[in-house]
């Protein structure tokens, strides 16, 4: 067995261990111990993916592990890239867990004390043996090497996760609402690509992905496969508009839980994608990638429009996933379709900068979502109008916080600008080869990514300004305090990620070129010591450069300002209020006021909904005793596409419920009725 076998299987094992421990562990200490295997568990699968990545991987088949087809596991380069990121996903949110699930449940949370004998609280046997069983799943996805393998993979990932989203349905209504659509919506997509998966095999004939590889199948049917499977991975990832179960369930999920969700467990849709469109059926048409390109450009923009109207703080982050994830599509559909054109240059240009892209979102969306956590545990909300003046109670935090915000801004020196640097170079310089539909969604696409950029920015100064900054503005607020040292550890962990890769891209990239030239047969980008070169064109970049730049220009004007300052007296004074007396936290901008302009813009798109109530006075119809205003800005998509199927299926429920009214009578005539009917159709086909 080489370091990749030994390393892969000696994860799931650990995964398999944590979970035993929950079991069986005090409660006392079952979250430490939990959390510290379950971290040795994401070592040893980032150990395994890297390996992977640089000595060709490693398969084997056990046919007496699954009856009929076996289990057959293999680590390429594509897979590598997929579990060591969720490997180092796994070890923040491990190390963070065990901090966070040590007091059962958020506080302010309410409920029953589940302790550790119910299963239900935070630090119960059940929740906490579902983390590493969960982790177990999305290694299992990428390393499976046959569509059985896969399909039961991909299943054990959505119990588990469906169970984790579940923790705490006993104390909030709105958890078991998030569970009913996370359920329905994952499934719904597990359907399809049960479907697309059985037809593919059916048409090659056998069921590893050797033999589908190989396979000479029609060219309708790889369309039919291609769109069933893009549909389910898409539902996934969080692509609009099958992305509604994403801003309910990373809310009500733990927190930690919601960092493996959106920065590992969304890239297996993208995975799916890749495995099966570029690998398995060997790239395919054009028209493919114009959907899938298309489809990443809608969520981009509606994913980061309703995150910056949102107040949320938790689900500000998950449309924050839809939007960055609808970026890594733009690439993928993009590479797609210039290796579809026969330009290799720019297929694996754009191919690396969504891969990057990836890498670069689960590091930061792991602190993000770690950072809201630890707001969440400290204040009991996450509603960013209750919240302020964190950054004096919680420093370690807010500053943790500030560093992801940076880098989901896509600004330098962020990670995810070099990522949307390169994602742009390769549609800018598509030129006039890509065709008239190239000519027309290209330029298309460059704006979508501009204006989510644009708004990515405004949506993370209003999350961390709001909710970080000023007075604060409830109790619960100004009692906040620091998270335990193994949270902050974990954000700090995640954290140390993102600088790595904002200020050193080009050490990363050349661990992402074995994959992106397995798919398209080309890089696309030379790495130049600290610059990174565009083959296709004369563009560099250094991060390093402009990090550097940066901080040179920062240190300067603060030493200018300090001497200038050194020249004068300090004088204490209050800031001046107009007159009015000392400010109030009242005073002060809250979320909704923040993106209110952007709302304005945006007000056909978004459809805001106000409601304004007048309470008269009692004595009088003419006097006015209080006057309420509400404004709310629902999901559209959700409104116009969802709720009335939503409505279709509960009529459909109640006509069906009149059919099941007790009557053996009635039971027997239906039974009597399907053997007529089917006897008959029988009759008439043979």
């Amino acid at each position: 067995m080489n370091l990749v076998a030994v390393c892969f299987v000696a994860a799931l094992c650990a995964c398999a261990l944590a979970a035993l421990a929950a079991l069986l562990v005090p409660a006392r200490r079952r979250p430490a111990v939990t959390g510290v295997i379950t971290a040795v568990a994401g070592a040893l699968a980032a150990v395994a993916g890297v390996a992977a990545i640089g000595d060709g991987g490693w398969q084997v088949w056990l046919p007496d592990l699954l009856p009929l087809a076996g289990v057959r596991l293999a680590l390429d380069s594509l897979a590598g890239v997929f579990v060591a990121v969720t490997g180092a996903v796994t070890v923040c949110a491990a190390l963070y867990g065990a901090g966070y699930t040590a007091g059962g449940r958020d506080r302010g949370q309410g409920g029953d004390d589940a302790g550790g004998h119910g299963g239900h609280a935070l630090d119960g046997r059940i929740t906490q043996a579902m983390v590493p069983l969960f982790v177990g799943s999305l290694l299992l996805v990428p390393a499976a090497d046959s569509v059985s393998t896969l399909l039961l993979a991909w299943e054990l990932m959505a119990i588990t996760s469906l169970l984790l989203v579940m923790a705490e349905h006993r104390q909030r209504e709105a958890v078991r609402e998030a569970a009913v659509w996370y359920a329905v919506m994952t499934h719904l997509g597990f359907v399809a690509i049960l479907c697309g998966l059985l037809a593919f095999v059916a048409a090659a004939g056998g069921d590893s992905f050797e033999q589908l590889r190989v396979a000479a199948v029609d060219p309708g049917t790889r369309s039919a496969v291609f769109l069933a499977t893009f549909a389910g991975f898409a539902a996934k990832a969080g692509i609009v508009p099958l992305h509604v179960w994403l801003p309910r369930a990373h809310p009500e999920a733990p927190s930690h839980v919601s960092a493996l969700m959106s920065a590992a467990m969304v890239n297996m849709g993208v995975y799916g994608i890749l495995r099966v469109g570029f690998d398995l059926l060997g790239g395919g048409p054009a028209w493919w990638w114009l959907v899938v390109l298309t489809a990443g450009v809608l969520s981009a923009l509606y994913g980061i429009l309703q995150a910056v109207v949102a107040t949320d703080l938790k689900r500000l982050l998950g449309y924050s996933t839809t939007e960055n994830i609808g970026l890594v599509l733009i690439g993928t559909g993009a590479a797609g379709f210039f290796a579809a054109g026969g330009s290799g240059a720019l297929a694996g240009l754009a191919l690396a900068a969504a891969l990057l892209h990836m890498v670069n979102h689960s590091a930061f969306k792991t602190v993000l979502f770690l950072a809201a956590g630890s707001v969440l545990r400290a204040t009991g909300s996450r509603d960013l109008d209750a919240l302020g003046g964190l950054r004096e109670r919680m420093p370690y935090t807010a500053g943790l916080f500030a560093v992801g915000a940076l880098c989901a801004s896509a600004l330098p020196p962020g990670n995810a600008f070099v990522s949307e640097w390169l994602l742009l170079q390769s549609l800018i310089q598509s030129g006039s080869g890509a065709g008239l539909a190239g000519a027309v969604l290209m330029p298309a696409a460059v704006a979508g990514i501009a204006l989510s950029a644009g708004l990515a920015v405004a949506t993370f100064v209003k999350a961390f300004g709001v909710g970080f900054l000023a007075r604060p503005r409830s109790a619960d607020a100004e009692r906040a305090v620091e998270s335990p040292r193994s949270m902050v550890g974990g954000m700090g962990l995640a954290a140390g990620c993102c600088v790595a890769l904002a200020l050193a891209p080009a050490l990363i990239l050349p661990a992402l070129a074995p994959a992106v030239v397995a798919l398209t047969g080309d890089f696309g980008v030379s790495v130049q010591d600290v610059t990174l070169r565009v083959d296709a064109g004369l563009s560099t970049v250094s991060p390093t450069l402009i990090a550097v730049s940066l901080l040179v220009a920062v240190v300067a004007v603060l030493g200018l300002a300090r001497a200038a300052m050194a020249r004068r007296a300090r004088r204490a004074a209050r800031l001046w209020d107009c007159g009015l007396g000392p400010m109030s936290p009242r005073m002060e901008y809250t979320a909704t006021s923040f993106a209110e302009p952007l709302q304005r813009v945006f007000d056909d798109v978004l459809a805001p909904e106000s409601d304004v109530d007048v309470t008269p006075a009692r004595e009088s119809a003419y006097l006015v005793e209080r006057v309420s205003f509400q404004t709310r800005v629902p999901d559209r998509i959700e409104r116009r596409l969802y709720d009335p199927l939503v409505a279709a299926a509960a009529a459909a429920g109640g006509v069906a419920r009149r059919l099941a009214n007790g009557s053996v009578h009635r039971y027997l005539a239906y039974g009597f009725c399907a053997l007529t009917g089917a006897l008959v159709v029988l009759a008439v086909i043979w």
